[in-house]
């Protein structure tokens, strides 16, 4: 046997140990990754110290699904704020949000980014409360070769696919359809439809924001990411949700035609990023979003 081949042996041996804890009852995808979201990674310290008042706050705001990081390829730990997430999870469940799990591999090490998903997917609170659903962010290109790192980046995503129960619900999490266009180099080929058999849900970090500083730019730059997805996808139609940037100093109107272009390309699901950064007069443009089923969408390439 290969060393690929053993190391892919091992790896399936590792995602099949059972869990101590009862799998979750699977929701559907809708309800996990549909509507507004909002996001917390590892580095919001003020968030991760209050969870029950972030948690309050996103409900008031009219959050559906926080989302909410356990760790990356960097940290020394697969769950890096463990009792801190039990918390949140906790709180949000008491207040009728749904809780998604999110990961950043690196494929440099394919074992520990196995390991740190599946923690990932066992993770329990103290009071045995689990994730509603778990997503791969798809963005880290430590490995230079193309070609490895598609073929770790599906290994993985298969991997995960038969380690969760049932119909649980998983999304990917992957860099914007425009940004990938633009550059040419950063992820060539990257493989759209094949993601599309491991995971539920697409989220394309539709950064906006970035580059888009007027109401009908920042709708060009969404309609392309949805477009472009769609075309990358063709037959398949999968759950879209449209991250859009960071929330920080973003005019109502530049928000608007974000929010405007993710509704008439039928996403399902829409989000800032991050938490901290999304204001109340943001919360107050995402919640206009007219979201639902893509086959009546009506913008075209």
């Amino acid at each position: 046997m290969g060393r690929r081949a053993a190391c892919l042996a091992a790896l399936t041996v590792l995602l099949a140990i059972p869990a101590n804890q009862a799998a979750p009852a699977a929701l559907p995808t809708a309800a996990v990754y549909g509507g507004l979201g909002s996001w917390l990674d590892i580095f919001a310290d003020d968030a991760w110290s209050s969870p029950a008042a972030v948690v309050a706050k996103a409900r008031a705001a009219g959050v559906r699904t926080l989302y909410l990081q356990t760790s990356n390829y960097r940290q020394g730990a697969g769950i890096a704020r463990p009792a801190a997430l039990g918390r949140f999870v906790d709180a949000a469940h008491a207040a009728g949000l749904r809780v998604v799990a999110w990961y950043l591999p690196g494929f440099a090490k394919p074992g520990l980014d196995a390991r740190r998903t599946l923690a990932a997917l066992r993770f329990r609170s103290a009071t045995g409360e689990a994730f509603d659903g778990f997503a791969l962010d798809i963005e880290a290109s430590v490995v230079r070769n193309v070609a490895v790192r598609n073929t770790r980046l599906l290994s993985l995503a298969a991997l995960l696919r038969r380690a969760a129960p049932g119909s649980y619900p998983l999304g990917a999490i992957i860099p914007s359809p425009v940004g990938i266009r633009r550059h040419r180099h950063y992820w060539p080929g990257f493989p759209y439809a094949a993601l599309t058999r491991s995971f539920d849900a697409i989220l394309p970090m539709a950064y906006f924001s970035h580059y888009a500083h007027s109401a009908q730019a920042a709708y060009a730059y969404a309609h392309d990411a949805m477009t472009l997805l769609r075309a990358h996808t063709a037959g398949r139609q999968p759950f879209v949700h449209m991250i859009g940037g960071s929330g920080k100093n973003i005019p109502a109107a530049t928000l608007a035609g974000f929010v405007r272009a993710a509704s008439e390309c039928g996403a399902q699901g829409i989000s800032l990023y991050a938490f901290p950064q999304t204001s109340p007069a943001d919360w107050a443009v995402l919640r206009t979003a007219s979201l639902g089923d893509p086959a009546r969408a009506s913008c075209v390439p």
